[in-house]
């Protein structure tokens, strides 16, 4: 029964570390998205 629990907390642990990191990518990639854009706008004007 140990085992079980200590299973089911390394993979939701696991589980839960891979959601931030692709939460976290998104964020960040959309960010240099905008950031590029914004930084074209300004070399045009």
């Amino acid at each position: 029964m140990m085992i079980f629990i200590l299973a089911s907390g390394y993979l939701l642990t696991v589980y839960l570390l891979l959601a931030l990191a692709k939460r976290t990518g998104n964020n960040t990639h959309t960010t240099r998205v905008s950031l590029t854009s914004k930084g074209n706008k300004q070399e045009v004007a």
